[in-house]
């Protein structure tokens, strides 16, 4: 049995480095398919496509949205070291012009200091930066999957708890059609008896047939319990079941409409009308399942 997870979800990752602070934010809502959108630091584009793979492997639907913000230390930012290697090869050069070249001046420690690659910054490291960027978005996907299991259980539960609810309702629905028919039959047997002398036994009995014709909602509460039955089969199956859910939810919708338009009775039609909230209630969450 696979977990039911929820399309709305939050989590957020950061790792202190050496030469700065990495971070990621991630926020996914319900959306009909997959749609993640990134924003990231210019350093870190191009690993916007390794990034998306890996949500697109972990998540089928919603639409997701990463944010990855760097903050550099000041330290590391502004802090300039003496490229020592550099300066040993330009200082074996200044020496081989002046053996060449005695009347030349030896450079200047001014000179030597604008020397292009003699100071260089702590550059960050862009591999070490990628590869933090994306165990960082590995976290961060994890916790988001986990808060999305965890918002599915409860959408799940919810669930299963409006189903008991219709079912209960349909319990009282289903006794009271016998005694809608035989209380028609009564009131058909003295309406007729005022206006006809010989009445026939024959006539009422087609009479009561069209009535029981017209208010026979047996199929309707039989589809509504193998509809029920199947949404918690698909429940407890788990996994991406969204979109069946929501078709489940349009054909109870349907069932519920039709048991209200064939009422005579105005039990049966407060029912009907409840059953309509109830299912609404339910489509509303599975909306935000995955």
């Amino acid at each position: 049995m696979k977990p039911i997870l929820s399309m709305t979800g939050y989590a957020t990752a950061s790792r202190d480095a050496l030469y700065g602070s990495l971070s990621i934010e991630i926020r996914s809502v319900n959306n009909r398919f997959l749609d993640v959108q990134f924003r990231l630091p210019d350093d870190l584009r191009k690993q916007e496509r390794a990034m998306r793979e890996m949500v697109i492997t972990q998540l089928r639907r919603g639409k997701v949205e990463c944010r990855m913000n760097f903050l550099p230390l000041v330290e590391a930012e502004h802090q300039q070291q003496l490229n020592t290697q550099v300066l040993q090869n330009l200082l074996q050069l200044n020496q081989l012009v002046l053996e060449l070249y005695p009347t030349a001046q030896s450079l200047s420690v001014a000179e030597i200091l604008k020397w292009p690659g003699i100071l260089g910054n702590n550059d960050i490291s862009i591999d070490d930066l990628n590869d933090l960027s994306m165990e960082l978005m590995q976290i961060a996907l994890e916790d988001l999957t986990i808060a999305r299991m965890r918002e599915g259980e409860k959408l799940k539960v919810m669930l299963l708890e409006r189903i008991q609810q219709i079912r209960q309702h349909l319990i009282i629905v289903q006794p009271r059609i016998p005694a809608l028919i035989a209380n028609f039959e009564e009131k058909l047997r003295t309406r007729l008896k005022e206006v006809i002398e010989n009445l026939e036994d024959e006539r009422i009995r087609q009479e009561i047939a069209v009535f029981v014709g017209k208010i026979d909602i047996d199929e309707e509460l039989s589809r509504l319990q193998a509809h029920l039955d199947e949404v918690e089969h698909i429940l407890e199956q788990g996994g991406s079941v969204g979109k069946r859910l929501d078709f489940m939810m349009q054909e109870l919708n349907r069932e519920a409409n039709t048991l209200g338009a064939k009422s005579v009775d105005l039990e049966i039609s407060k029912i009907a009308m409840e059953l309509k909230v109830i299912i609404e209630q339910m489509r509303e969450q599975v909306q935000n399942i995955e």
